[in-house]
């Protein structure tokens, strides 16, 4: 009997939450220009600079679901449906990218994920190995 592997099932996840923030945003009619701002976190990219456990921790940390959890509550609880529609862009951000493979960072390269290493498909082609 073949299993899904649990990389597709955290993918599929990311699918959902996309899904589900573009729903929300939609149904509580949220304005269309913050979507401009869907590729704010990747500018967390830019910590790579100071090395991949730095870059690793900077990205990990605005690609998890933690905090634009935190900002959605906090919105909620201040009656500011600004932070709530961030919140919400925020998550569709980290389900997009998880939808395509790219996981949380291990502080051994920016390649290295929890959903495993960028660049297999690549690899193989060329006959590279991933160690």
């Amino acid at each position: 009997m073949n299993s899904i592997p649990v990389t597709r099932y955290l993918r599929l996840e990311g699918g959902l939450a996309l899904g589900l923030s573009i729903l929300t945003y939609t149904h509580l009619s949220g304005p269309g220009w913050p979507w401009l701002l869907v590729l704010v976190p990747d500018l967390s990219f830019v910590a790579y600079r100071a090395g991949p456990r730095i870059g690793a921790l900077a990205y990990n940390l605005c690609h998890s679901y933690l905090l634009p959890a935190l900002l959605g509550v906090l919105g909620m609880l201040l009656n500011i449906p600004a932070l709530e529609f961030a919140a919400l862009i925020w998550t569709a951000h980290i389900g997009w990218d998880r939808l395509l493979g790219y996981g949380l960072k291990h502080p051994t390269s920016f390649h290295d994920t929890h959903l495993g290493r960028l660049g297999r498909a690549q690899a193989a082609r060329t006959g590279a190995v991933n160690a």
